[in-house]
């Protein structure tokens, strides 16, 4: 992808990385839902907030959701199909990922109380806007359909792109009311933290809009509609949202905040986090008297004693074992599902997740 860029004599293609050719797309779509077609004055005022809420929310990802419906594309189209207007479109709709992605965090971090969120503070933490957010946060969630509408309504796939943005959202808030019955934060019951459960709860919350949704986008763009195609693609990007899910837990305890750019609290937080379930599978009456006592409470010395717990467990060794059979397993599936798929398309988002420190 490339801008034009002229001296007043001499032009010049500048060729920009799909990163760089993202970002440079983020405030043209900024611009064309504040500025553009809502010619009623009188709105000026919340188009401003739209227009903040949009740049604090989105952008400060790293974007490999947005990113993977680019890398998807370029895997399944030859690239004399890839054309700037294609590439575009693809730009688009993988913002439109990111979209909603910050819908939901934005949300999330109100149920959750969060404090910090990528290195800044939570939106609804901000002076002067508390539970505006929630309000905040729809606006998010329409800006993409209008994106979607503007830019790709005489596209093929545009019927294909709304339905799917909609089951994905609707999957997406299932597994977070799962999670939220599951764990709400005063009261404290750890039966109800089984593997079964979890991997419900990780499935429909995290996959399904983290990894089917960019390669499934990118997919029904390049004119692959078939049912059974969608399908084996969902088997290994399902077990690949299972493991970011869990490595995300083990972040949460074990991660650098430097890094990671957020606080983790989900000890606190009376979270069905992965790092529960599995030491509750294996501790001792004792451990698990110990862990029920002090799980879900907000003070540091609980908080320290159940790390205690996780490290007399070994989880950091544990974790590291299921990491590496989980890619193990997520090889089985490519060279299982993905015969008439390009491998790269998987491979190249297990590439940027397995081993990651935040």
């Amino acid at each position: 992808m490339g801008d034009t860029v002229c001296n007043g004599t001499h032009c010049k293609k500048l060729l920009l990385s799909d990163p760089e050719a993202f970002d440079a797309k983020f405030e043209e779509l900024v611009t064309e839902l504040t500025d553009r077609n809502l010619q009623d004055p009188g709105l000026a005022y919340a188009l401003n907030r739209l227009r903040e809420i949009l740049i604090y929310n989105v952008p400060g990802g790293k974007k490999n959701r947005g990113l993977s419906v680019i890398g998807s594309l370029r895997e399944l189209l030859p690239p004399s199909q890839l054309t700037q207007d294609t590439l575009q479109q693809a730009v688009m709709v993988g913002w439109c990922i990111e979209m909603l992605q910050a819908f939901f965090l934005m949300a999330d971090d109100i149920m959750d109380a969060s404090v910090t969120r990528r290195g800044q503070p939570c939106w609804y933490k901000r002076d002067g806007i508390g539970l505006d957010a929630i309000n905040d946060s729809f606006l998010v969630e329409s800006s993409i359909y209008r994106l979607l509408r503007k830019q790709c309504r005489d596209q093929p796939y545009y019927v294909h792109l709304l339905e799917l943005f909609n089951e994905t959202t609707f999957q997406t808030e299932l597994g977070q009311a799962l999670d939220l019955m599951t764990a709400p934060p005063d009261q404290i019951d750890l039966n109800r933290f089984t593997m079964e459960r979890y991997k419900t709860i990780v499935k429909y919350k995290t996959a399904f809009y983290s990894f089917y949704l960019p390669v499934a986008s990118a997919m029904y763009m390049a004119g692959i509609n078939s049912d059974e195609e969608h399908n084996n693609a969902k088997h290994i990007l399902l077990e690949m949202g299972e493991f970011f899910q869990i490595q995300d837990d083990f972040l949460d305890c074990y991660g650098d905040p430097a890094v990671t750019g957020k606080i983790g609290t989900d000890i606190q937080d009376n979270k069905c986090s992965w790092l529960v379930v599995k030491a509750l599978e294996m501790m001792t009456p004792e451990q698990k008297s110990v862990l029920e006592a002090c799980y879900g409470r907000k003070d540091e010395s609980s908080v320290a004693k159940v790390k205690e717990l996780y490290n007399a467990l070994q989880m950091p060794t544990l974790y590291h074992t299921y990491e590496e059979e989980s890619y193990q397993r997520l090889q089985k599936l490519i060279a299982q599902h993905a015969q008439s798929l390009p491998h790269s398309v998987f491979l190249n988002f297990a590439k940027k997740i397995y081993k990651r420190n935040k």
